[in-house]
């Protein structure tokens, strides 16, 4: 743009034919300017910028529309934590798998190879998620890199195979293809191409090359060692090039053993699932996932190295993580999980699916609910009919609303007749390792096996929770720490019609004052 030079007169004043020269020669600059261009549009402030935008991370600044250095840096940090925090909260169930196999690996139980069996029952002295102390547990991990791998299976037992991210393979035993009669399972690898027998086999083809077996031998009149016999006679696992020639069954007794199955709530997490995608196809993950892990660092085929900035953010969005997964379990704000309007009982199965959808959505909260307290998956959780199969029922607080205090005393009624074709129990959990609680008691529970367990005159059952015993209520009582948080499973084995149309319905647990 061009400027007059004005000249002041002797008086010190400009001369009118000059301001009128120089307003003159800037009109056509002026409304160069202000004019509207030929093509211009109706434009929405809803889609534009404000050069100054407060919001709960600070103040985002632009030019025109362009951000500056500092806000780019702010809402890519941004990118990052939350990216972290999604990644806890989807993957969780695959870490827990990588956890479980770790831990057992460290307890002597080998890939494709060693089979655990909690010869004298589950105590808390090794950490799982929410286990029974009620059945024998059998446990193999299977990893199918190297080629497919047999399972052997005893007869009279129940439960699932996953894959490496808690996704359901098949089940085996009494609602498996064997249908409690045992058998043969051939797991075959993703993408394998390869003869595969079908003969005497069970086949299944994973997404993943990881997979978790774990299933339960029911013990029949408290013979809990005639139930681990009949899984030593049946129970093997080993690669198809052995078939020929099987190799002589390696068994852990893991009862009482102290380690750790529990996936990590700190910047480990993130460690554990950099080994799972390692481990794993490039395609084990739908590619909106695979994105989201890469989005932060984890890629197949590279190493995870994180710089400082990216490590301190991901430090901060699992602690964030694991505050909202806690929050989602002991504080669900979806009512659909309560299994009672009137009481404190809760489910994760909110609409009855083990796949944690409820028509085409997907119940994320539910989902992440789930795999943060328990392990395992399959349809026969949320598909038992009346008589057969599991039904579980959490509670994280009192009648009242409050959370259960280890210092204090609680009693619970159960009205009869309870609806349990075969028995119903009764597990308390450490609510830091959602493990069973550490105390005196070895089964961290009742259950209605006892025969010494009291009635009352109606048939009702009371049981107690607290540091003590009431007097005479010993074998009804179950204990807790002070200083403990704690919360309880309600397990019913062989669930009745009257559980399933809830016209039976467990009392709270109530506090006594």
């Amino acid at each position: 743009m061009m400027f007059t030079k004005y000249k002041l007169c002797r008086t010190g004043a400009l001369s009118v034919a000059t301001i009128l020269f120089g307003i003159a020669s800037l009109a056509p600059y002026v409304r160069a300017e202000s004019a509207q261009p030929k093509y211009s549009a109706d434009v929405p402030s809803y889609i534009t910028t404000p050069d100054s935008v407060k919001t709960r991370i600070g103040t985002l600044k632009f030019k025109n529309g362009a951000p500056d250095p500092d806000t780019v840096k702010l809402v890519y940090d941004q990118v990052d934590f939350s990216r972290g925090i999604q990644a806890f909260l989807t993957a969780i169930s695959g870490t827990s798998v990588y956890a479980a196999c770790e831990g057992l690996i460290e307890a002597g139980v080998k890939l494709n190879k060693g089979t655990a069996i909690t010869e004298n029952l589950m105590d808390a002295r090794s950490l799982f998620l929410t286990p029974n102390t009620t059945t024998v547990y059998v446990i193999s991990c299977i990893d199918l890199k190297d080629g497919p791998v047999i399972a052997q299976v005893p007869p009279e037992v129940l439960g699932p195979v996953d894959d490496g991210y808690f996704r359901w393979v098949t089940d085996v035993g009494l609602t498996g293809p064997d249908k409690g009669k045992g058998g043969k399972y051939l797991f075959v690898p993703p993408g394998y191409e390869g003869d595969i027998p079908s003969d005497s086999y069970h086949v299944a083809k994973p997404l993943t090359n990881r997979l978790v077996m774990f299933y339960r031998a029911f013990v029949k009149d408290g013979d809990i060692q005639g139930a681990v016999a009949r899984v030593k006679e049946n129970a093997n696992i080993y690669p198809l090039s052995k078939a020929g020639e099987p190799p002589t069954p390696e068994f852990v007794n893991i009862s009482g053993m102290k380690f750790n199955t529990i996936s990590s709530n700190t910047f480990r997490f993130y460690e554990e699932l950099d080994a799972i995608v390692q481990n794993e196809p490039a395609d084990f993950v739908d590619p909106d996932t695979v994105g989201l892990f890469a989005s932060i660092g984890i890629v197949k085929g590279k190493p995870f190295a994180p710089d400082t900035r990216l490590k301190a953010i991901l430090t901060d969005a699992v602690a964030v993580a694991n505050g909202i997964a806690r929050a989602n379990l002991f504080a669900s704000r979806d009512p659909r999980t309560k299994i009672y309007a009137d009481r404190q009982w809760v489910t994760p199965f909110v609409g009855g699916s083990y796949q944690f959808l409820d028509g085409a959505e997907r119940l994320l909260d539910a989902r992440a609910m789930f795999f943060y307290y328990a392990t395992g998956i399959t349809p026969a959780m949320t598909e038992a009919k009346p008589g057969t199969g599991s039904a579980y029922a959490g509670a994280f607080r009192d009648s009242e609303g409050k959370y259960f205090d280890g210092s204090n005393t609680y009693k619970i009624n159960m009205p009869a007749p309870i609806p349990a074709n075969n028995f119903w129990a009764f597990t308390v959990y450490d609510n830091q390792t959602r493990s069973l609680l550490e105390t005196d008691q070895k089964t961290a529970g009742v259950d209605s096996n006892d025969p010494d367990m009291k009635k009352n005159a109606d048939g009702s059952v009371t049981i107690w929770f607290g540091p003590k015993a009431p007097i005479g209520k010993e074998k009804n009582w179950i204990q807790t720490i002070p200083g403990k948080g704690w919360n309880v499973l309600l397990r019913l084995y062989g669930p009745l019609e009257t559980w399933f149309n809830k016209t039976w319905k467990p009392g709270d647990i109530e506090l006594l004052k």
